[in-house]
């Protein structure tokens, strides 16, 4: 059944407050600006005896105001949201939600299951990580990916050869979703996902050949030490959350903090990564 869209827009500026307050009275749950417009939506339960008192309330307080009533098709918004999550493809591997993954070679498909943990696939610092994985991430490495999130970059190095990825998230309420997303992959005798804060986790796990840290640039400075102690010479990182404004200040902050080189780069929209190469470890 449809919706009912109910537009007013006051004959005034000043009586603008005086109408809003008169919809939440006979029972607006609430409003939206469209211009000068104040709109509701009102439930097929609803009408029309709740938008009689509505209109009726604003003609009290603003006899002059406009008053436009509309259908508003109902939309299936479980299907709506899935046509914005789409298949990438990253090189050597695929990122893909589950209503995607049919036909597609399991052994170079990441499939994440969207929910509110970070890394589908549809941003770009998480695209620019996987893109830079192959040729660093290799068999029987082990990894240590920093603020998993969903586990989507830990699953990558689980898919690209790791034996032993730490996926390491703080937020407990992620850790469900990268859990369910190890499970769905097969990788879970590879990928343990870990409850914490990386700057204790990570030297539990170390060494590791390669680092994985796609957060804020801040606390990627602020775990170059850690991150520094726990991969051996020869290991290395990839850093992205890095906005390409702050390239400069990062750059200087990784040849501050000694013994890496950087190997390669990569930037999509306004995000740069990184691939640097532990040339000596921290003393």
């Amino acid at each position: 059944m449809p919706l009912t869209r109910l537009s007013i827009t006051p004959s005034s500026a000043a009586l603008r407050d005086a109408v809003s307050r008169s919809l939440f009275g006979a029972g607006a749950q609430g409003l939206q600006e469209d211009g000068e417009a104040l709109v509701t939506v009102l439930g097929p339960a609803d009408a029309p005896a709740q938008l009689e008192a509505m209109v009726a309330a604003v003609r009290v307080v603003d006899s002059a105001a406009l008053i436009e009533v509309g259908a508003l098709a109902e939309v299936d918004w479980s299907s709506a949201w899935r046509s914005g999550i789409g298949a990438h493809e990253l090189g050597a591997l695929a990122i893909v939600p589950p209503w995607l993954f049919e036909g597609r070679d399991p052994s170079r498909t990441v499939v994440i299951e969207p929910e509110m943990a970070f890394g589908t696939g549809e941003h770009e610092t998480t695209r620019c990580v996987v893109r830079l994985m192959a040729g660093v991430v290799g068999a029987g490495d082990r990894v240590a990916d920093l603020g998993a999130g969903s586990a989507v970059l830990a699953i990558a190095a689980a898919k690209l050869g790791s034996t032993r990825v730490a996926a390491i998230e703080m937020d407990p309420d992620a850790i469900p979703n990268a859990e369910r997303n190890v499970a769905a992959n097969g990788v879970g005798d590879r990928v343990t996902v870990i409850e914490g804060d990386a700057r204790l986790l990570l030297p539990l796990v170390a060494p590791v050949q390669v680092v994985l840290a796609n957060i804020l640039s801040s606390v990627i400075t602020e775990l170059l030490p850690v991150i520094g102690a726990a991969v051996p010479a020869g290991g290395a990182a990839i850093f992205s959350g890095i906005l390409v404004a702050e390239r400069a200040a990062m750059l200087e902050a990784i040849g501050a903090a000694g013994g890496w080189a950087v190997a390669r780069e990569t930037s999509e929209g306004e995000w740069w990564a990184v691939v640097v190469r532990r040339t000596a470890r921290a003393q």
